[in-house]
């Protein structure tokens, strides 16, 4: 980009991410606020042209439409539907239909729309993912989470040397990770 903007912020819901993203951020001059998911936006009114994000748990439309000056532009990817819920249902057993529609694109720009935000674009994709060995969806596990709250290896040993046996008989384990682009404005 050709220069900064002169207002820069990033936000934080996660805790573990809030210390992080300051100390990759700060040297950058970009100020980290540690904003928790259900909470207000700490900015005024129509104080930014652009918000982005990334993975957010619920976009809090309100709030965005409310922060984005008028013209200002909303650009994110979003987790969509059941996302890699063969992993999750693998662990956990089948869950409840209103949690394998949550995040729907669909029903996002709805409620863009309805917090007035005009929906300018909406690209939905289910990308394949393949697991080739357990210590791969351990690794997956580790990392994301709120996949399967609560794992470890030793609450999972039965599942996970299941899953070893199946990996090494059939093949990779498939599953399917859900996200969807999206790009909103506020009306002049």
């Amino acid at each position: 980009a050709p220069g900064r903007p002169a207002l820069l912020v990033a936000t934080e819901g996660w805790p573990p991410n809030v210390a992080k993203a300051t100390a990759l951020l700060r040297p950058r001059g970009v100020p980290v606020v540690a904003s928790p998911d259900d909470a207000p936006f700490p900015f005024a009114d129509g104080a930014f042209d652009l918000v982005v994000s990334r993975h957010p748990v619920v976009p809090h439309w309100v709030e965005i439409a409310r922060v984005l000056a008028p013209g200002g532009t909303y650009f994110a990817q979003h987790v969509g539907p059941a996302s890699v819920f063969e992993v999750v249902e693998f662990f956990l057993g089948p869950q409840p239909e209103e949690s394998r529609d949550a995040r729907h694109p669909d029903g996002e720009r709805a409620d863009a729309e309805a917090a007035g935000l005009e929906v300018v674009d909406l690209r939905a994709e289910r990308l394949r993912m393949e697991f080739h060995d357990i210590g791969a969806v351990v690794h997956f596990l580790r990392k994301v989470v709120w996949m399967v709250p609560g794992f470890t290896v030793e609450a999972y040993r039965d599942r996970l040397r299941e899953l070893h046996e199946r990996i090494e008989a059939e093949g990779p384990f498939v599953a399917h990770s859900a996200r969807h682009l999206i790009e909103a404005r506020k009306p002049q």
